[in-house]
């Protein structure tokens, strides 16, 4: 006897997908900040369908592509480590 694989629940994962999507674009998406890479660049994520975007180098929201995703990486490793350099500074300046 052969067996037919289930597929009702992947089904159901991919219309749920697949229904979000479509009251992203009816209604609009409802982005909120998933990552604060530095004061001037966020990473945003839509609550329903999971699009993500992130600020360029004019400000303006962009897809977050696999190239903005490295961008974003190394910009917050750079802004890291002078925040960084910038707090011991001013505590050395300070103990003086």
């Amino acid at each position: 006897m052969l067996e037919v694989p289930n597929f009702n629940n992947m089904k159901n994962s991919t219309t749920n997908q697949n229904s979000f999507k479509i009251i992203c674009d009816v209604f609009g998406h409802k982005y909120e900040m998933s990552k604060k890479v530095t004061s001037h660049v966020k990473e945003y994520t839509c609550k329903c369908c999971k699009k993500q975007l992130t600020t360029n180098s004019n400000g303006r929201l962009i897809e977050l592509t696999p190239k903005y995703q490295e961008i974003n990486s190394i910009l917050e490793q750079i802004y890291t480590r002078r925040m960084m350099r910038l707090k011991q500074k001013s505590f050395s300046s300070s103990i003086y």
